[in-house]
């Protein structure tokens, strides 16, 4: 008994009708090249000579030493660091003649996290902003 059919479906098809269509899409992709336009014109703004900065410097900053001591900027002196109840207040003042309630801090690196931590706890205590500065 012979169960096999004797109609075979050819899974072959033929390459003409594929090259066609690539010709077809290239014909049509060269048309709508040469139909596009490259010089769109854009409004571009003009240059004006006072070009406001886009962030606002930071004044009142508080630097943390490589020993944990402190300084705060503007006001106090880098050749004497002070201990950080000492610079309570000054860190108040400075904010407040910047008149911007954001309080920059930077440190050495050398210098422990919880010192810089104890400043974060400050600003956040007063409801400043702090920005962290550091290199790259």
């Amino acid at each position: 008994m012979d169960f096999s059919s004797r109609n075979k479906v050819k899974a072959e098809w033929g390459m003409a009708s594929m090259t066609d269509l690539i010709f077809l899409l290239l014909i049509f992709f060269i048309i709508m090249s040469l139909m596009s336009n490259n010089q769109t014109p854009i409004d571009l703004p003009k240059a004006a000579e006072n070009i406001p900065p886009s962030q606002d410097p930071v004044e009142a900053t508080v630097v943390i030493t490589e020993n944990n001591q402190y300084v705060v900027l503007p006001g106090g002196k880098i050749e004497e660091p002070m201990a950080f109840d000492q610079i309570k207040e000054l860190a108040a003042a400075a904010v407040t003649n910047s008149g911007k309630p954001k309080l920059r801090i930077a440190g050495h690196h050398q210098a422990d996290y919880e010192a810089v931590f104890k400043v974060l706890a400050l600003a956040q205590a007063n409801g400043w902003d702090p920005v962290l500065a550091y290199d790259k």
